[in-house]
Protein backbone atom coordinates (compact mmCIF):
# COMPACT_ATOMS: atom_id res chain seq x y z
CA UNK A 1 0.00 0.00 0.00
CA UNK A 2 2.85 2.39 0.83
CA UNK A 3 4.43 1.82 -2.57
CA UNK A 4 1.16 2.44 -4.39
CA UNK A 5 0.53 5.60 -2.35
CA UNK A 6 4.05 6.86 -3.04
CA UNK A 7 3.52 6.38 -6.79
CA UNK A 8 0.27 8.34 -6.58
CA UNK A 9 2.08 11.17 -4.75
CA UNK A 10 4.97 11.37 -7.21
CA UNK A 11 5.60 14.33 -9.51
CA UNK A 12 5.40 13.28 -13.22
CA UNK A 13 8.60 15.25 -13.93
CA UNK A 14 11.04 14.28 -11.14
CA UNK A 15 9.20 11.08 -10.04
CA UNK A 16 9.76 12.02 -6.39
CA UNK A 17 7.14 12.83 -3.74
CA UNK A 18 5.73 16.30 -4.50
CA UNK A 19 7.57 19.28 -3.01
CA UNK A 20 5.51 22.52 -2.93
CA UNK A 21 2.98 21.14 -5.48
CA UNK A 22 1.07 23.46 -7.83
CA UNK A 23 -1.92 22.62 -10.01
CA UNK A 24 -2.62 23.65 -13.63
CA UNK A 25 -6.00 24.35 -15.16
CA UNK A 26 -5.93 20.91 -16.79
CA UNK A 27 -5.87 19.40 -13.21
CA UNK A 28 -2.32 18.00 -13.48
CA UNK A 29 -0.03 18.78 -10.54
CA UNK A 30 3.77 19.22 -10.40
CA UNK A 31 6.49 20.38 -8.03
CA UNK A 32 6.75 24.14 -8.46
CA UNK A 33 10.50 23.96 -9.22
CA UNK A 34 10.02 21.05 -11.65
CA UNK A 35 7.35 22.95 -13.59
CA UNK A 36 9.41 26.14 -13.78
CA UNK A 37 12.46 24.14 -14.96
CA UNK A 38 10.32 22.39 -17.60
CA UNK A 39 9.03 25.73 -18.89
CA UNK A 40 12.44 27.41 -18.89
CA UNK A 41 13.50 28.24 -22.46
CA UNK A 42 10.11 27.28 -23.96
CA UNK A 43 7.90 29.89 -25.63
CA UNK A 44 4.61 28.17 -24.86
CA UNK A 45 3.82 27.26 -21.29
CA UNK A 46 2.29 23.79 -21.71
CA UNK A 47 1.41 20.99 -19.32
CA UNK A 48 4.28 18.41 -19.42
CA UNK A 49 1.68 15.60 -19.40
CA UNK A 50 -1.19 16.61 -21.72
CA UNK A 51 0.44 19.60 -23.52
CA UNK A 52 -2.52 21.87 -22.66
CA UNK A 53 -1.50 25.55 -22.66
CA UNK A 54 -1.39 27.26 -19.26
CA UNK A 55 -3.00 30.68 -18.94
CA UNK A 56 -0.62 31.69 -16.13
CA UNK A 57 3.09 31.36 -15.47
CA UNK A 58 2.47 31.22 -11.71
CA UNK A 59 -0.09 28.44 -11.06
CA UNK A 60 -1.74 28.18 -7.63
CA UNK A 61 -0.47 25.88 -4.88
CA UNK A 62 -2.24 22.55 -4.41
CA UNK A 63 -2.67 22.73 -0.63
CA UNK A 64 -4.60 19.47 -0.29
CA UNK A 65 -1.87 17.58 -2.14
CA UNK A 66 0.86 19.35 -0.14
CA UNK A 67 -0.72 18.30 3.18
CA UNK A 68 -1.15 14.72 1.95
CA UNK A 69 2.52 14.52 0.89
CA UNK A 70 3.75 15.92 4.22
CA UNK A 71 1.59 13.41 6.10
CA UNK A 72 2.93 10.56 3.98
CA UNK A 73 6.56 11.59 4.56
CA UNK A 74 5.93 11.81 8.30
CA UNK A 75 4.47 8.29 8.45
CA UNK A 76 7.33 6.96 6.35
CA UNK A 77 9.93 8.48 8.70
CA UNK A 78 8.29 6.78 11.70
CA UNK A 79 7.91 3.36 10.07
CA UNK A 80 9.19 0.70 12.53
CA UNK A 81 12.35 -1.19 11.63
CA UNK A 82 12.29 -4.98 11.31
CA UNK A 83 16.05 -5.35 11.79
CA UNK A 84 15.80 -5.84 15.57
CA UNK A 85 13.25 -8.65 15.14
CA UNK A 86 15.50 -10.72 12.88
CA UNK A 87 16.46 -13.62 15.16
CA UNK A 88 17.70 -17.13 14.48
CA UNK A 89 14.79 -19.57 14.57
CA UNK A 90 17.02 -22.27 16.10
CA UNK A 91 19.03 -20.37 18.73
CA UNK A 92 17.16 -17.09 19.28
CA UNK A 93 20.31 -15.08 18.54
CA UNK A 94 20.57 -12.16 16.15
CA UNK A 95 21.33 -13.04 12.55
CA UNK A 96 24.72 -11.37 12.11
CA UNK A 97 26.39 -13.62 9.53
CA UNK A 98 25.64 -14.94 6.06
CA UNK A 99 26.67 -18.48 5.12
CA UNK A 100 28.13 -18.39 1.63
CA UNK A 101 27.82 -22.15 1.22
CA UNK A 102 24.14 -22.40 2.20
CA UNK A 103 23.29 -18.86 1.02
CA UNK A 104 21.32 -18.01 4.16
CA UNK A 105 21.58 -15.70 7.23
CA UNK A 106 22.86 -17.38 10.44
CA UNK A 107 23.77 -16.46 14.00
CA UNK A 108 27.12 -16.96 15.75
CA UNK A 109 25.89 -20.22 17.31
CA UNK A 110 24.99 -21.58 13.87
CA UNK A 111 28.51 -20.76 12.69
CA UNK A 112 30.01 -23.15 15.24
CA UNK A 113 27.46 -25.91 14.67
CA UNK A 114 28.09 -29.12 12.70
CA UNK A 115 25.69 -27.99 10.00
CA UNK A 116 27.98 -25.12 9.02
CA UNK A 117 31.31 -26.72 9.79
CA UNK A 118 34.10 -25.40 7.51
CA UNK A 119 31.69 -23.08 5.76
CA UNK A 120 32.57 -19.54 4.69
CA UNK A 121 30.77 -16.57 6.22
CA UNK A 122 30.45 -12.86 5.57
CA UNK A 123 28.96 -10.17 7.77
CA UNK A 124 25.29 -9.54 7.03
CA UNK A 125 25.83 -6.02 5.71
CA UNK A 126 28.68 -7.04 3.36
CA UNK A 127 26.78 -10.04 2.02
CA UNK A 128 23.63 -8.01 1.49
CA UNK A 129 25.53 -5.32 -0.39
CA UNK A 130 27.29 -7.83 -2.66
CA UNK A 131 24.13 -9.77 -3.45
CA UNK A 132 22.06 -6.63 -4.00
CA UNK A 133 24.57 -5.49 -6.60
CA UNK A 134 24.43 -8.90 -8.26
CA UNK A 135 20.63 -8.93 -8.31
CA UNK A 136 20.56 -5.36 -9.58
CA UNK A 137 22.64 -6.42 -12.58
CA UNK A 138 20.19 -9.24 -13.30
CA UNK A 139 17.26 -6.87 -12.94
CA UNK A 140 18.58 -4.21 -15.32
CA UNK A 141 17.92 -6.16 -18.57
CA UNK A 142 14.34 -6.78 -17.42
CA UNK A 143 13.88 -3.08 -16.69
CA UNK A 144 15.25 -2.13 -20.11
CA UNK A 145 13.07 -4.73 -21.79
CA UNK A 146 10.01 -3.44 -19.93
CA UNK A 147 10.81 0.08 -21.12
CA UNK A 148 11.01 -1.07 -24.74
CA UNK A 149 7.74 -2.99 -24.47
CA UNK A 150 5.97 0.04 -23.02
CA UNK A 151 7.31 2.28 -25.78
CA UNK A 152 6.17 -0.09 -28.50
CA UNK A 153 2.78 -0.55 -26.83
CA UNK A 154 2.42 3.23 -26.73
CA UNK A 155 3.07 3.34 -30.46
CA UNK A 156 0.62 0.49 -30.97
CA UNK A 157 -2.06 2.38 -29.03
CA UNK A 158 -1.39 5.49 -31.10
CA UNK A 159 -1.49 3.46 -34.31
CA UNK A 160 -4.78 1.80 -33.34
CA UNK A 161 -6.28 5.23 -32.69
CA UNK A 162 -4.87 6.59 -35.96
CA UNK A 163 -6.39 3.68 -37.87
CA UNK A 164 -9.81 4.78 -36.65
CA UNK A 165 -9.11 8.41 -37.57
CA UNK A 166 -7.88 7.35 -41.01
CA UNK A 167 -10.90 5.15 -41.55
CA UNK A 168 -13.36 7.89 -40.57
CA UNK A 169 -11.56 10.53 -42.64
CA UNK A 170 -11.23 8.24 -45.66
CA UNK A 171 -14.88 7.31 -45.41
CA UNK A 172 -15.79 10.99 -45.36
CA UNK A 173 -13.76 11.67 -48.52
CA UNK A 174 -15.23 8.70 -50.33
CA UNK A 175 -18.73 9.93 -49.54
CA UNK A 176 -17.89 13.46 -50.65
CA UNK A 177 -16.67 12.26 -54.04
CA UNK A 178 -19.67 10.04 -54.48
CA UNK A 179 -21.98 13.01 -53.81
CA UNK A 180 -20.52 14.72 -56.89
CA UNK A 181 -21.46 11.71 -58.98
CA UNK A 182 -25.17 10.84 -59.11
CA UNK A 183 -27.53 8.53 -57.33
CA UNK A 184 -26.96 5.67 -59.76
CA UNK A 185 -23.41 5.36 -58.33
CA UNK A 186 -24.81 4.22 -54.98
CA UNK A 187 -23.86 0.57 -55.55
CA UNK A 188 -20.23 1.50 -56.24
CA UNK A 189 -20.08 3.72 -53.18
CA UNK A 190 -21.43 1.00 -50.89
CA UNK A 191 -18.94 -1.51 -52.28
CA UNK A 192 -16.00 0.79 -51.52
CA UNK A 193 -17.24 1.68 -48.04
CA UNK A 194 -17.67 -2.02 -47.31
CA UNK A 195 -14.07 -2.70 -48.41
CA UNK A 196 -12.79 0.12 -46.23
CA UNK A 197 -14.70 -1.08 -43.17
CA UNK A 198 -13.58 -4.65 -43.74
CA UNK A 199 -9.95 -3.46 -43.85
CA UNK A 200 -10.49 -1.34 -40.77
CA UNK A 201 -12.00 -4.32 -38.94
CA UNK A 202 -9.22 -6.65 -40.05
CA UNK A 203 -6.40 -4.25 -39.17
CA UNK A 204 -8.02 -3.14 -35.92
CA UNK A 205 -8.37 -6.80 -34.89
CA UNK A 206 -4.74 -7.39 -35.84
CA UNK A 207 -3.64 -4.38 -33.77
CA UNK A 208 -5.90 -5.48 -30.91
CA UNK A 209 -4.24 -8.90 -30.85
CA UNK A 210 -0.83 -7.26 -30.97
CA UNK A 211 -1.74 -4.90 -28.13
CA UNK A 212 -3.22 -7.70 -26.01
CA UNK A 213 -0.08 -9.79 -26.48
CA UNK A 214 2.08 -6.82 -25.50
CA UNK A 215 -0.13 -6.15 -22.48
CA UNK A 216 0.35 -9.73 -21.28
CA UNK A 217 4.13 -9.51 -21.72
CA UNK A 218 4.21 -6.14 -19.98
CA UNK A 219 2.12 -7.44 -17.10
CA UNK A 220 4.44 -10.42 -16.62
CA UNK A 221 7.56 -8.26 -16.81
CA UNK A 222 5.98 -5.61 -14.55
CA UNK A 223 5.17 -8.21 -11.89
CA UNK A 224 8.71 -9.56 -11.95
CA UNK A 225 10.27 -6.10 -11.87
CA UNK A 226 7.94 -4.79 -9.18
CA UNK A 227 8.44 -7.80 -6.91
CA UNK A 228 12.21 -7.64 -7.31
CA UNK A 229 12.27 -3.88 -6.70
CA UNK A 230 10.33 -4.47 -3.47
CA UNK A 231 12.90 -7.09 -2.41
CA UNK A 232 15.70 -4.63 -3.08
CA UNK A 233 14.04 -2.03 -0.84
CA UNK A 234 13.84 -4.47 2.09
CA UNK A 235 16.16 -4.49 5.09
CA UNK A 236 19.28 -6.59 4.71
CA UNK A 237 18.13 -9.60 6.66
CA UNK A 238 14.70 -9.58 5.12
CA UNK A 239 16.30 -9.22 1.71
CA UNK A 240 18.65 -12.12 2.29
CA UNK A 241 15.85 -14.31 3.54
CA UNK A 242 13.99 -13.74 0.27
CA UNK A 243 17.08 -13.60 -1.95
CA UNK A 244 16.83 -17.13 -3.35
CA UNK A 245 13.25 -16.63 -4.39
CA UNK A 246 14.09 -13.26 -5.94
CA UNK A 247 16.93 -14.69 -8.01
CA UNK A 248 14.79 -17.59 -9.14
CA UNK A 249 12.00 -15.22 -10.13
CA UNK A 250 14.35 -13.06 -12.24
CA UNK A 251 16.11 -16.01 -13.86
CA UNK A 252 12.83 -17.74 -14.71
CA UNK A 253 11.65 -14.69 -16.68
CA UNK A 254 13.33 -15.03 -20.10
CA UNK A 255 14.22 -11.85 -21.99
CA UNK A 256 11.84 -11.72 -24.93
CA UNK A 257 12.73 -10.32 -28.33
CA UNK A 258 12.02 -6.60 -28.76
CA UNK A 259 8.49 -6.19 -30.10
CA UNK A 260 8.08 -4.52 -33.48
CA UNK A 261 5.19 -2.59 -34.95
CA UNK A 262 3.85 -4.61 -37.84
CA UNK A 263 4.59 -3.20 -41.28
CA UNK A 264 1.46 -2.41 -43.26
CA UNK A 265 -0.65 -1.99 -40.10
CA UNK A 266 -2.25 1.26 -41.22
CA UNK A 267 -5.27 1.64 -43.48
CA UNK A 268 -4.21 1.57 -47.14
CA UNK A 269 -5.74 4.97 -47.84
CA UNK A 270 -4.26 5.15 -51.32
CA UNK A 271 -6.08 1.95 -52.33
CA UNK A 272 -9.42 3.47 -51.37
CA UNK A 273 -8.90 7.04 -52.61
CA UNK A 274 -6.28 6.67 -55.35
CA UNK A 275 -7.59 7.38 -58.85
CA UNK A 276 -11.12 7.05 -57.50
CA UNK A 277 -12.69 9.32 -60.10
CA UNK A 278 -10.82 7.58 -62.93
CA UNK A 279 -12.06 4.15 -61.85
CA UNK A 280 -15.61 5.46 -61.69
CA UNK A 281 -15.15 6.99 -65.14
CA UNK A 282 -14.51 3.55 -66.60
CA UNK A 283 -18.04 2.65 -65.53
CA UNK A 284 -19.73 5.95 -66.30
CA UNK A 285 -17.99 6.62 -69.64
CA UNK A 286 -17.66 10.28 -68.76
CA UNK A 287 -14.59 12.47 -69.05
CA UNK A 288 -12.59 12.70 -65.83
CA UNK A 289 -8.97 13.39 -65.07
CA UNK A 290 -6.45 10.69 -64.30
CA UNK A 291 -3.48 11.34 -62.03
CA UNK A 292 -0.64 8.91 -62.79
CA UNK A 293 0.85 9.13 -59.30
CA UNK A 294 -1.05 8.99 -56.01
CA UNK A 295 0.92 9.94 -52.88
CA UNK A 296 1.03 7.52 -49.97
CA UNK A 297 0.07 9.29 -46.68
CA UNK A 298 1.46 6.38 -44.67
CA UNK A 299 4.94 7.29 -45.95
CA UNK A 300 4.59 11.08 -45.51
CA UNK A 301 6.82 12.88 -43.01
CA UNK A 302 4.82 14.29 -40.03
CA UNK A 303 5.55 17.83 -41.28
CA UNK A 304 3.98 17.22 -44.69
CA UNK A 305 0.30 17.92 -45.35
CA UNK A 306 -1.32 16.04 -48.23
CA UNK A 307 -4.41 17.17 -50.11
CA UNK A 308 -7.64 15.20 -49.80
CA UNK A 309 -7.15 13.55 -53.20
CA UNK A 310 -3.52 12.63 -52.34
CA UNK A 311 -2.02 14.46 -55.33
CA UNK A 312 -0.62 17.61 -53.63
CA UNK A 313 1.74 18.17 -50.71
CA UNK A 314 3.12 21.11 -48.77
CA UNK A 315 5.23 21.66 -45.66
CA UNK A 316 3.23 22.43 -42.50
CA UNK A 317 3.34 22.13 -38.70
CA UNK A 318 4.25 18.70 -37.36
CA UNK A 319 1.29 16.37 -36.95
CA UNK A 320 0.92 13.79 -34.19
CA UNK A 321 0.79 10.57 -36.19
CA UNK A 322 2.27 7.07 -35.74
CA UNK A 323 5.92 6.56 -36.68
CA UNK A 324 5.10 3.43 -38.64
CA UNK A 325 7.89 1.61 -40.57
CA UNK A 326 6.84 3.11 -43.92
CA UNK A 327 7.03 6.75 -42.77
CA UNK A 328 9.91 9.19 -43.36
CA UNK A 329 10.92 10.82 -40.06
CA UNK A 330 14.07 12.79 -41.02
CA UNK A 331 13.61 14.45 -44.41
CA UNK A 332 10.17 15.95 -45.21
CA UNK A 333 9.52 13.40 -47.95
CA UNK A 334 6.70 11.29 -49.33
CA UNK A 335 6.50 8.42 -51.82
CA UNK A 336 3.98 7.49 -54.45
CA UNK A 337 1.60 4.74 -53.44
CA UNK A 338 2.67 2.43 -56.28
CA UNK A 339 6.17 1.41 -57.39
CA UNK A 340 7.51 0.37 -60.78
CA UNK A 341 9.85 -2.49 -61.68
CA UNK A 342 9.37 -2.61 -65.47
CA UNK A 343 8.03 -0.63 -68.39
CA UNK A 344 7.89 3.11 -69.11
CA UNK A 345 6.25 5.63 -66.79
CA UNK A 346 5.83 9.41 -66.87
CA UNK A 347 4.33 12.04 -64.60
CA UNK A 348 4.41 15.84 -64.30
CA UNK A 349 5.17 17.56 -61.01
CA UNK A 350 4.16 21.20 -60.59
CA UNK A 351 6.77 22.74 -58.27
CA UNK A 352 5.54 26.30 -58.89
CA UNK A 353 7.48 28.92 -56.95
CA UNK A 354 8.87 26.44 -54.42
CA UNK A 355 12.36 27.34 -53.21
CA UNK A 356 13.56 24.10 -51.60
CA UNK A 357 12.40 20.78 -53.07
CA UNK A 358 13.47 17.50 -54.63
CA UNK A 359 11.63 15.44 -57.27
CA UNK A 360 12.56 12.00 -58.56
CA UNK A 361 12.38 8.34 -57.59
CA UNK A 362 13.42 6.26 -54.58
CA UNK A 363 14.21 2.57 -54.28
CA UNK A 364 11.77 0.53 -52.21
CA UNK A 365 14.42 -0.08 -49.54
CA UNK A 366 15.37 3.61 -49.19
CA UNK A 367 16.21 4.45 -45.58
CA UNK A 368 13.39 6.43 -44.02
CA UNK A 369 14.52 6.97 -40.42
CA UNK A 370 17.88 8.76 -40.76
CA UNK A 371 19.90 11.30 -42.72
CA UNK A 372 20.79 8.87 -45.51
CA UNK A 373 20.26 9.96 -49.12
CA UNK A 374 21.34 6.77 -50.86
CA UNK A 375 18.96 4.98 -53.25
CA UNK A 376 17.56 8.32 -54.40
CA UNK A 377 17.71 9.72 -57.94
CA UNK A 378 16.38 13.27 -58.06
CA UNK A 379 16.47 16.84 -59.29
CA UNK A 380 16.99 19.24 -56.39
CA UNK A 381 16.36 22.99 -56.21
CA UNK A 382 17.86 24.83 -53.22
CA UNK A 383 19.64 28.16 -52.68
CA UNK A 384 18.72 29.16 -56.21
CA UNK A 385 20.57 26.23 -57.81
CA UNK A 386 19.40 23.10 -59.59
CA UNK A 387 21.35 19.92 -58.91
CA UNK A 388 21.11 16.36 -60.19
CA UNK A 389 21.74 13.94 -57.31
CA UNK A 390 22.25 10.16 -57.41
CA UNK A 391 23.79 7.56 -55.07
CA UNK A 392 26.72 6.80 -57.36
CA UNK A 393 28.04 10.30 -58.13
CA UNK A 394 28.73 13.76 -56.76
CA UNK A 395 25.77 16.14 -57.23
CA UNK A 396 25.88 17.87 -60.62
CA UNK A 397 25.04 21.59 -60.74
CA UNK A 398 22.71 22.13 -63.69
CA UNK A 399 23.11 25.18 -65.88
CA UNK A 400 20.25 27.48 -66.78
CA UNK A 401 19.75 31.22 -66.65
CA UNK A 402 17.12 32.68 -64.40
CA UNK A 403 15.53 36.11 -64.61
CA UNK A 404 16.36 36.94 -60.99
CA UNK A 405 18.57 35.46 -58.27
CA UNK A 406 16.91 32.47 -56.56
CA UNK A 407 13.95 32.65 -58.96
CA UNK A 408 12.96 29.17 -60.18
CA UNK A 409 13.47 28.50 -63.86
CA UNK A 410 11.21 25.45 -64.03
CA UNK A 411 7.63 25.46 -62.75
CA UNK A 412 6.78 21.95 -63.93
CA UNK A 413 9.16 18.96 -63.93
CA UNK A 414 8.33 15.99 -66.12
CA UNK A 415 9.71 12.69 -64.82
CA UNK A 416 10.25 9.94 -67.42
CA UNK A 417 11.22 6.52 -66.10
CA UNK A 418 12.18 3.89 -68.69
CA UNK A 419 13.09 0.75 -66.76
CA UNK A 420 13.58 -1.31 -69.92
CA UNK A 421 16.27 1.13 -71.16
CA UNK A 422 17.61 1.80 -67.62
CA UNK A 423 17.01 5.55 -67.92
CA UNK A 424 15.51 8.22 -65.70
CA UNK A 425 15.17 11.64 -67.31
CA UNK A 426 13.81 15.02 -66.25
CA UNK A 427 12.49 17.63 -68.68
CA UNK A 428 10.58 20.91 -68.87
CA UNK A 429 7.23 20.19 -70.60
CA UNK A 430 6.59 23.92 -71.08
CA UNK A 431 9.60 24.24 -73.42
CA UNK A 432 10.10 20.56 -74.26
CA UNK A 433 13.68 20.89 -72.95
CA UNK A 434 15.70 18.01 -71.45
CA UNK A 435 17.07 18.91 -68.00
CA UNK A 436 19.07 15.82 -67.05
CA UNK A 437 19.26 12.05 -67.61
CA UNK A 438 20.43 9.29 -65.25
CA UNK A 439 21.49 5.95 -66.72
CA UNK A 440 21.50 3.13 -64.18
CA UNK A 441 20.66 -0.58 -64.00
CA UNK A 442 18.02 -0.20 -61.28
CA UNK A 443 17.95 -3.37 -59.18
CA UNK A 444 14.69 -2.93 -57.24
CA UNK A 445 11.24 -1.41 -57.46
CA UNK A 446 11.21 2.39 -57.75
CA UNK A 447 8.64 4.76 -56.24
CA UNK A 448 7.92 8.41 -57.18
CA UNK A 449 9.60 10.68 -54.62
CA UNK A 450 8.92 14.25 -53.47
CA UNK A 451 10.72 16.26 -50.78
CA UNK A 452 9.18 19.65 -49.91
CA UNK A 453 10.84 21.97 -47.38
CA UNK A 454 8.71 25.10 -47.78
CA UNK A 455 5.01 25.96 -47.67
CA UNK A 456 4.57 26.19 -51.44
CA UNK A 457 2.29 23.51 -52.83
CA UNK A 458 3.85 20.75 -54.95
CA UNK A 459 1.34 18.89 -57.06
CA UNK A 460 1.16 15.83 -59.31
CA UNK A 461 -0.64 17.08 -62.42
CA UNK A 462 -3.43 15.11 -64.11
CA UNK A 463 -2.72 13.86 -67.61
CA UNK A 464 -5.57 15.85 -69.13
CA UNK A 465 -5.53 19.66 -69.16
CA UNK A 466 -9.29 20.19 -69.33
CA UNK A 467 -10.00 18.82 -65.87
CA UNK A 468 -12.72 20.76 -64.07
CA UNK A 469 -11.44 19.55 -60.71
CA UNK A 470 -8.10 21.42 -60.83
CA UNK A 471 -9.56 24.55 -59.27
CA UNK A 472 -10.53 22.55 -56.21
CA UNK A 473 -6.90 21.65 -55.50
CA UNK A 474 -5.83 25.31 -55.73
CA UNK A 475 -8.06 26.08 -52.73
CA UNK A 476 -7.11 23.07 -50.62
CA UNK A 477 -5.04 25.06 -48.17
CA UNK A 478 -6.87 28.39 -48.20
Amino acid sequence: MASILEDDLSCPVCHEVYKDPVVLACSHSFCRDCLQSWWRGKQAKQCPVCKAKSSTSNPPRNLALKNLCESFELRKDHRPSTESAALCSLHGEKLKLFCLDHQEPVCVVCRDSKKHKKHKFNPIDEAAQDLKEELQKSLKPLQEKLKVFKQVKGNCDQTAEHIKVQARHTESQIKEQFKKLHQFLQDEEEARISALREEEKKKSQMMKKKTEALSKDIAALSDAVKATEEDLKAEDVSFLQNYKAAVKRVQQRPLLEDPQLLSGALIDVAKHLGNLSFNIWNKMKETVSYTPVILDPNSAHPELLLSEDLTSVRHAEEQIIPKNPERFVYHPSVLGSEGFDSGTHSWDVEVGDGTDWSVGVAAESVKRKGNVKSKLWRIKFSDGKYKACSPAATPVVLSGKKKKLNEPKYHVIRVNLDLDEHELSFSDPDTDTLIHTFTCAFSEKLFPYICNKDKNLIKILPQEDDNDGDDDDDDLFG
